[in-house]
């Protein structure tokens, strides 16, 4: 017995020297866990042509502005000094993963990739890349790599269109542009298929930027109502919007949308920043609230997200706080 448990310790006694001396398996490089980097997506992006734009090239450039942690603000302009431009677009996109944010463009999702050093775009989906040739002339298509540059895009050529948006619902279609004017920023709606009046709508927004339009029945009378998200420059960034109302077919109404500074049911905390969408017939307003002591740059608060509904008022439709919510 004695000699059987001495050939038991010995070999106990290998097995510890020998797991002692064992290296910890590596993981292969495949087996790691990739952890990456978010990187700054703000600035401008050109394609290959862009480089030779001093021999006549045509070429087609994309700024992008981070509007929040998840949303970007996409213009996509081209050359216009020569003829017309051939690429324009106006789009927000919402960050799916690090790097990579979608858009949806006539109902189909296209994706934003970047890095360092360039953007890429692509229809998320192989059957709808026909989806980038709607926006550009010619045949060409937004689709492809952008490389980023650190200055302006070239002034001298680039189309001077601050905002391009066309909008349509049951048969009524709105054009919604936004142009510098010399020092002067001018916004334009422009209805088609009202059955009395088709006039464009126009209005100095000087000192606000246009961030997106949307349409949609608010007030479920089977015809549409369009609205504009404005913001003004500076640090403060406040929104606004500019919005009007379909008559029966007819004609269009203003929507008045009450500033959000001076309702005190909703203007604790604000200081801007805000972002709109519309979302089951609702106006849907959300923005940072600011604690005392706070920075501009570093809101420490929740979020406040507004609910409003469209009513009819005395002479005007009017866009009524429903609900207030902190998230």
């Amino acid at each position: 017995m004695s000699v059987l448990n001495n050939i038991i310790l010995a070999t106990l006694s290998i097995l510890a020297i020998t797991s002692c001396n064992l290296k910890p398996t590596e993981t292969t490089t495949q087996e790691k866990e990739i952890i990456e980097r978010s990187v700054d997506v703000e600035g401008n992006y050109v394609d290959t042509a862009y480089e030779k734009r001093a021999e006549g090239f045509d070429w087609v450039g994309i700024s992008v502005q981070q509007l929040s942690d998840t949303v970007i603000n996409i213009k996509v302009r081209s050359r216009a000094d020569i003829k017309g431009p051939t690429c324009t677009l106006d789009a927000q996109a919402s960050k799916t993963r690090t790097n990579v944010y979608r858009t949806m463009l006539e109902g189909k999702p296209v994706l934003l990739s970047f890095d360092d050093e360039s953007v890429s775009i692509k229809s998320e989906l192989v059957n709808d890349s026909t989806i980038l040739n709607f926006y550009c002339s010619g045949g060409a298509s937004l689709g492809g790599r952008y490389k980023k540059i650190k200055e302006d895009l070239d002034s001298t050529q680039v189309d001077r269109t601050s905002f391009i948006k066309n909008l349509k619902f049951n048969g009524i279609s709105f054009s919604i542009r936004s142009k510098h004017d010399g020092d002067k920023e001018q916004l334009t709606i422009t209805p088609t298929g009202l059955s009395i009046d088709n006039d464009i709508h126009s209005h100095d927004i000087t000192g606000e930027t246009v961030l997106d339009a949307q349409i949609g029945d608010m007030n479920k009378d089977g015809y549409p109502e369009v609205l504009v998200y404005t913001q003004s420059h500076g640090s403060g960034s406040y929104g606004s919007i500019i919005g009007y109302s379909v008559n029966k077919g007819k004609s269009l109404s203003q929507i008045y949308f009450p500033p959000t500074a001076d309702n005190p049911k909703i203007n604790k905390g604000y200081l801007g920043h805000d972002s709109f969408s519309l979302a089951d017939g609702y106006l849907i307003q959300k923005f940072p609230v600011y604690q005392e002591g706070d920075t501009n740059a570093n809101p420490t608060g929740k979020h406040r997200v507004i609910k409003y509904e469209l009513t009819d008022g005395e002479s005007t439709r009017v866009l009524v706080v429903s609900s207030v919510e902190e998230v």
